[in-house]
């Protein structure tokens, strides 16, 4: 009983270490994981490629899977791109299996010993305390925790095998193993893949499983017989936690889970196959009774993935085709998206990532609007006023959702950048909402223009010319520093903004003095003092996204300050970008 107890306590350890050390590298990979995922491309290798490097970054195949599944659901990811990740993530998470395999390391040469978990733990253990208790920058926190993590980890293991290890004089067990050595082989195979393939299931982590079964096989109670089907069924029930979170998806999401799980039951008959097929031809059997050691089991591990990814690569396509099979689509039914899923806040780099990526979608179509909504002051068009009003619509959603998406993330540990980019992110959505509010606005004017049959005089119509080619240029900077974070167009948008209002300045006074000379009308000053309300806010909005953007990049979030430095601080840089833009947009 105490033996079991022993193990109990040990995986706790072990499970707890593992989340320690997954934030830990979550956090320090960062940005890094949004570029690795920038090089996804449709050939199979580099997706392969991409979900192993991705799975290393945060020890977890099954969070890679669910993440995929977010992404499917979101409509960011295709599914059949998805299908090279899965495979490249089952090779990924191999990795902690060979870690674990140290706790076998039996040496009399003391470096050697070093290499064994009871050797490096501790000393991991006081480096990882010490950068968390005296380290001020986050990195070294974060390097802190990955060094505590996979200490607590590996005394997990250690505390694992060391209550494994009596277990192999216990008669209980002695018994339940000899039950498996003595039945048929082929039943041994499956009640051994099922009771991997549950237990997995439970506590959902192939990580825990193999480590428990490389701390029994430190007691040589475990053969090769059944630790084969163990395995086999360990890597089945890594699935569970995909299928778990497809529920409640689209089609779409819910075939990735169906393929991950296609993988492996398909690469554990293969595997099957070709073992036992293999032993028969030679007719070895006695080597299924030869005690197994925890580097023989990463072995096997690692073996069945790499081969289950060489054998089933060539047959992606027909891997999408049965996930179609399994989960049939309805007739007259239309797939939808989610903007940003839920199952992406399991990975928070990922998520600022998408964050970014529906900011700038939501960034595009409100500038879209806005820039539509000028054009219409010319030439009025009835199904261009009805798509701007849509536009509208489609980026008040993208507020409501990326708002309470980004409120979830704030409480998910976060790098330092990516904690100043969700925040940019956050502070820049009323933004680019109140854009699209005025793009209506100006709507409204040009339709008001419409329907009283007024027009404004031609050097009126000139001057709204000049301040429009302003505005668009202004959004055209905004835009790009935010798709391409680029610092020197988002110093440019400032200047040009001051220039703006100093253009609505000058229209208005030119606007009184030609009422006075009775060339205009007060109700085309009251429209066109809309239309210059709404210009001048705009760029308004633009220098706020803009300074949102410098102020990331200098690591810093006070946009209040920052514009309040460049504009009475005597910027050098700003003077002259004024009188370049001052010069670029005059009134005649």
């Amino acid at each position: 009983m105490n033996e079991i107890l022993l193990m109990i306590i040990g995986l706790a350890f072990f499970l707890f270490g593992m989340n320690v050390m997954s934030g830990g590298l979550k956090k320090m990979a960062g940005s890094k994981l949004e570029n690795t995922l920038q090089t996804m491309t449709s050939s199979k290798i580099a997706g392969i490629g991409l979900g192993a490097v991705i799975t290393v970054a945060v020890q977890s195949s099954s969070a890679v899977t669910v993440m995929l599944v977010g992404l499917v659901n979101s409509g960011i990811m295709m599914l059949s791109q998805t299908i090279g990740v899965i495979m490249g993530a089952n090779i990924g998470t191999t990795l902690t299996a060979w870690l674990m395999s140290l706790i076998g390391i039996e040496s009399d040469n003391f470096f050697i010993n070093l290499l064994k978990p009871k050797s490096f733990a501790p000393i991991f253990a006081i480096i990882g305390v010490f950068l968390l208790l005296f380290s001020k920058k986050t990195k070294k926190k974060d390097l802190g925790n990955i060094l505590v993590g996979f200490s607590v980890l590996m005394y997990g293991m250690v505390m694992m095998s060391e209550g494994a290890s009596p277990l192999t004089q216990n008669e209980k067990f002695v018994s339940m193993l000899t039950f498996f050595r003595d039945s048929h082989a082929w039943i041994a195979c499956i009640l051994g893949i099922i009771v991997g393939a549950v237990f997995t299931g439970v506590i959902q982590s192939s990580a825990a499983s193999i480590g428990i079964l490389q701390a029994i096989s430190l007691g040589g109670g475990l053969n090769f017989g059944l630790a084969v089907p163990l395995i086999l069924g360990l890597n089945i029930g890594t699935c569970v936690t995909s299928l778990l979170s497809s529920i409640g998806v689209n089609k779409n999401a819910k075939r990735v889970a169906v393929i991950h799980t296609s993988i492996k039951v398909i690469g554990t008959v293969i595997c099957l196959a070709l073992f036992y097929g293999i032993l028969a031809i030679i007719g070895k059997m006695s080597f299924l009774q030869q005690s197994v050691t925890p580097v023989q089991i990463a072995l096997a591990h690692t073996i069945f993935n790499i081969l289950t990814t060489i054998v089933l690569l060539p047959f992606s396509k027909q891997l999408e085709k049965l996930s179609f099979l399994i989960v049939k689509d309805k007739a007259d039914t239309k797939e939808e998206y989610e903007i940003l899923d839920d199952r992406l806040l399991n990975t928070p780099a990922f998520a600022v990532s998408e964050c970014g990526r529906v900011c700038t979608r939501m960034a595009q179509i409100s500038i879209d609007a806005m820039k539509m909504s000028l054009s219409m002051l010319n030439s009025y068009d009835q199904k261009t006023a009805e798509k701007i009003r849509e536009m509208e619509e489609t980026v008040d959603i993208y507020e409501d959702k990326l708002g309470t998406f980004l409120v979830k993330l704030s409480e998910k540990a976060l790098s330092d950048k990516d904690s100043r980019r969700a925040a940019m992110h956050l502070h820049s959505l009323s933004d680019f909402e109140r854009i699209s509010d005025h793009a209506v606005d100006v709507l409204d004017a040009a339709e008001e223009m419409r329907e009283k049959k007024v027009v404004f005089s031609p050097q009126a119509t000139q001057e709204i010319q000049v301040i429009c080619n302003a505005l668009n240029e202004v959004l055209d900077n905004t835009l790009k520093a935010v798709e391409e974070d680029d610092e020197v167009l988002a110093r440019s948008v400032e200047p040009l903004e001051q220039v703006i209002d100093l253009l609505k300045s000058q229209i208005k006074d030119n606007h009184i003095s030609r009422l006075q000379g009775g060339m205009c009308t007060i109700e085309l000053g009251f429209i066109l003092s809309d239309i210059l309300t709404s210009v001048e806010r705009v760029s308004d909005h633009c220098s706020n996204i803009a300074a949102a953007v410098l102020e990331v990049k200098m690591s810093r979030f006070d946009s209040h300050n920052y514009l309040n430095s460049i504009k009475t601080g005597g910027n050098e840089e700003f003077n002259k970008s004024f009188e370049t833009y001052r010069n670029k947009y005059t009134l005649a």
